[in-house]
């Protein structure tokens, strides 16, 4: 059943527009730098391609979050785009205050970012700008590395990870 409302940007209370947002399917991603030596990297599902010439996306971190303040710092990062089995990185890295890379094998990305070992892709971004919208920080990168492998990206749908469904379709190729 739809139901539809009209209502003013005031009257959107944040678990509203949490829980509406959240039927809005996406990937989830850690988003990883180095900063006075120093390892940081958080989980996040706000990414988007930007451009492709220059290459650019941007991500939205939380404004506060030491990794957030890293990411800044550095003028660096890695978006490490996770695989189907990676689930429990994805909740490591959402857990706020500990150290995410405890007992964990990285490597060091060409752009000397930590980088997340069978991630099922990861970009090397200069940060090429930021800006602070809402509670967040939204970080444009320009991509200088890329890395892919083969398997099923995590999903995240209605504030639980899925499986994207093999369709068994060809694939859709769009022209804008």
């Amino acid at each position: 059943m739809l139901t539809t409302s009209s209502t003013s940007s005031a009257e959107v209370d944040p678990m509203t527009m949490r829980r509406t947002m959240g039927r809005f399917a996406t990937g989830v991603a850690v988003v990883t730098t180095r900063a006075a030596g120093v390892p940081h990297g958080m989980t996040v599902n706000s990414l988007t391609s930007v451009s492709l010439d220059p290459p650019l996306l941007l991500v939205c971190l939380t404004t506060g979050a030491r990794s957030t303040d890293a990411v800044v710092e550095a003028g660096r990062f890695a978006v490490n785009i996770l695989s189907a089995r990676q689930e429990q990185l994805a909740l490591r890295f959402a857990r706020r205050g500990e150290d995410h890379f405890a007992g964990l094998e990285v490597t060091e990305g060409r752009h000397r970012v930590p980088v997340i070992p069978d991630a099922f892709a990861h970009l090397e971004c200069d940060v090429e700008r930021h800006l602070i919208a809402g509670d967040h920080v939204v970080v444009f990168g320009h991509v200088r590395s890329v890395c892919e492998r083969d398997g099923e990206p995590l999903a995240f749908h209605g504030g639980r990870f899925a499986d994207l469904a093999d369709r068994a379709n060809e694939p859709v190729h769009w022209f804008f």
